[in-house]
């Protein structure tokens, strides 16, 4: 087997300076407004010079950084040039699963008569990315998916590397546990506090003692990617039938104010989705994966079909209001739709809410300008960040 792990390089921020020649080589930050209580989205390998990381509070961020330039989040430019690449991903091999907006797992096993060995193939591909978008990105490659991950954040940014059979075990030990993926710094304490601060230790350990002292599913989690071993982490990122995003915080996130937003700009990536398909959907999804790695995903099916991207939210944050336990942080929160099926006109009987009517008519157009002029940023109010009106104003 032989999967590429694609992550495309400060994917927002790298959008924003390949649109905007005068932004190249500075310090690029989108996310909140500066003086406002948001985070930051994305950033430049530039502004990263600086600390700044993603999910970082903004205000800390311009501690760090104040010469940094903060721009909007402009998502629907983002999904534009997203869904571009990712087309040029089916031209390698039938079979991937998009991961997020800028990560893609693309399973490349028998390719080798059309594109060469790995490594040539990976090269091809970053070459065609480039020349399609401008954009670069790193490319792990490996026999599971999650060793290539990892792979994929070893030589970041504009990176290629390869974690050869037989080498997973070796290459999990260069990068101890703060560099392997899913382990949190809440995790990673826990660890060290129990004296269990490498993988190897962690190795030596029976998986009944990691379930017994951590729970089931993070104690499997351990147990299994400290040996190179695929945890599945993707299996149910994608069903033919559905269409969903998702996003993984760099750290856990309790505030309600970011996910109820973040919540809010994945319904409308769905939704932009589901236009572009000309489907429909009667069933609203929310998947919530907290920081012991149990998943749980709500469901909700409504008499009519769902209209709106505004529709979708207040269903899937309805679902979280009534099954989030009070005060528990989250890791993963993706809202979807299932049974989406061609929308050939109104159900018989089918009655639609009037205010999503409203709604609908007008994400229509946004949808169908932001398809012919994809250049264009046309943002749903609460989607920008507040206004701060200046002294005196």
């Amino acid at each position: 087997m032989i999967y590429f792990h694609v992550d495309l390089d400060a994917f927002f921020a790298s959008v924003e300076q390949q649109d905007n020649p005068e932004l190249r080589g500075k310090p690029v930050i989108v996310g909140a407004r500066p003086g406002t209580r948001g985070v930051v989205s994305a950033c430049s390998y530039e502004a990263r010079a600086y600390g700044v990381r993603s999910a970082m509070p903004i205000s800390e961020a311009v501690k760090r950084c104040p010469e940094g330039i903060y721009l909007p989040v402009r998502m629907k430019r983002y999904m534009e040039v997203s869904q571009r690449i990712m087309e040029l991903f089916s031209s390698f091999t039938p079979s991937w699963i998009p991961i997020s907006i800028d990560e893609a797992s693309l399973d490349m096993t028998g390719t080798e008569n059309l594109f060469g060995p790995p490594e040539e193939a990976a090269a091809l591909l970053k070459k065609k990315v480039k020349e399609l978008s401008g954009l670069t990105l790193s490319i792990g490659i490996a026999e599971n998916r999650y060793m290539a991950k990892l792979a994929s954040e070893y030589r970041k940014p504009d990176g290629l590397f390869r974690v050869l059979p037989g080498e997973e075990i070796p290459f999990i030990d260069t990068l101890g546990l703060k560099k392997l993926w899913g382990i949190g710094s809440k995790t990673l304490n826990r660890l060290t506090e129990l004296g269990w601060d490498t993988p190897e230790k962690i190795r030596e350990l029976p998986l009944r003692v990691l379930q017994l002292r951590l729970g089931k599913a993070l104690g499997e989690f351990l147990y299994r990617i400290v040996r190179g071993v695929d945890p599945g982490i993707y299996t149910d990122t994608v069903q033919s039938h559905s269409l969903s995003q998702e996003i993984t915080f760099p750290r856990d996130v309790g505030d309600p104010k970011v996910l109820k937003q973040t919540l809010l700009e994945l319904s409308h990536q769905v939704m932009f989705r589901l236009h572009q398909e000309k489907g429909r959907s009667r069933t609203a999804t929310l998947k919530v994966r907290y920081p012991d790695f149990t998943t749980r995903t709500f469901r909700r099916t409504l008499t009519h079909s769902i209209l709106s991207a505004e529709e979708l939210f207040q269903l899937g944050f309805k679902l979280f209001q009534q099954n989030h336990p009070l005060g528990l942080e989250v890791r993963l929160i993706g809202i979807g739709l299932e049974q989406v099926e061609a929308d050939e006109g109104p159900l018989q009987g089918e009655l639609f809410p009037r205010e999503y009517e409203k709604h609908r008519s007008v994400e229509k157009v946004v949808f169908e300008l932001q398809q012919k002029h994809p250049s264009l940023s046309l943002k749903k109010a609460s989607l920008l960040p507040p206004r701060i009106n200046s002294p005196g104003s």
